[in-house]
């Protein structure tokens, strides 16, 4: 008959109480216990443990040695619990994401419902603001994480980021437009035509950067804010747009088809990473947030 852990627990406590009354005092359990424990353990292993005393047990030459194996045994099996229980842990708790609004459309969504899979236990609350006041909330404390455009990062001695995706931006066409016949198409071609301007995150703060750099003016038509106000104005003739791959979609709300483009030169990229707070440990929750989230990105080939 195998032996038990809690055979090795009586016997570890009656080697270090040096008697069955000291051991069953530790344990708070009865002397015959630990007595049928001792002599089951010497029966497997087929040796003496201890040698009976008139004061007390003496361990003996082979209960010495077994006594680090049965130390070694219980210190491996509290490591176990220890590790099922942080885990256990883990799958519950509450996490405090921050988010832009561009990241909460187009990214945020396929990297939350993994995670919710993985850790339904935990509770996620998410709050979107622009990426200046996500950051001051990251060193406050008030979020344990976030995703963001991480490009327009400021401080970044306080916050540790780690990347996600990059992605270039596109030219987007209506269906049939001239360009889209063109094979290498330049920012200077752009000029003339009537261009949708996105103003959200740091979208129009790119193309003002860019156009400075190449002291190309666009001819900007209409601003706002949603993503898909952009494509419907594209789709329907009423201008052009360069926006990061990340938020294309080849159609519009109404089904019309949108084409896209490279733009020769250098173009700005969009990445995207998570971000926390240097020098402050992450959460289980948070922890397991960022695995999700960068399996999450692998899983869609960016």
């Amino acid at each position: 008959m195998a032996f038990t852990i809690r055979q090795l627990q009586f016997f570890v406590a009656a080697a270090e109480q040096g008697s069955v009354s000291g051991a069953a005092r530790a344990l708070s359990i009865s002397q015959s216990s630990v007595t049928e424990a001792i002599h089951a353990l010497e029966l497997d292993l087929g040796v003496s443990l201890f040698e009976r005393r008139a004061r007390g047990l003496e361990i003996t030459h082979k209960g010495s040695l077994f006594l680090r194996h049965a130390r070694q045994i219980l210190g491996d099996v509290s490591n176990a619990r220890h590790a099922f229980r942080e885990d256990a842990q883990a799958q519950g708790g509450a996490l405090s994401l921050g988010v832009t609004s561009l990241v909460a459309g187009y990214v945020l969504s396929d990297i939350l419902s993994r995670f919710r899979r993985a850790y339904p236990g935990v509770t996620v609350t998410a709050i979107e603001e622009s990426g200046e006041y996500i950051q001051h909330l990251l060193i406050g404390g008030e979020v344990d994480c976030a995703v963001l455009l991480t490009s327009s990062i400021r401080d970044r001695a306080a916050l540790h980021i780690e990347q996600l995706q990059v992605s270039p931006y596109r030219l987007w066409l209506p269906l049939g437009h001239e360009l889209a016949d063109v094979e290498a198409i330049s920012l200077e071609q752009l000029v003339e035509e009537p261009f949708i301007m996105l103003t959200t995150d740091e979208m129009e703060e790119s193309m003002r950067r860019l156009t400075a750099s190449t002291k190309a003016k666009l001819n900007v038509a209409f601003r706002t804010r949603s993503v898909e106000a952009v494509r419907s104005l594209v789709a329907t003739g009423a201008g052009i747009a360069l926006l990061p791959s990340l938020v294309y979609r080849p159609w519009s709300l109404e089904g019309d088809r949108i084409e896209i483009r490279d733009v020769s030169g250098d173009l700005p990229s969009v990445q995207v990473g998570l971000v926390w707070r240097k020098g402050a440990p992450l959460a289980p929750a948070a922890r397991n947030f960022v695995r999700s989230a960068q399996t999450a990105i692998s899983a869609r080939g960016y």
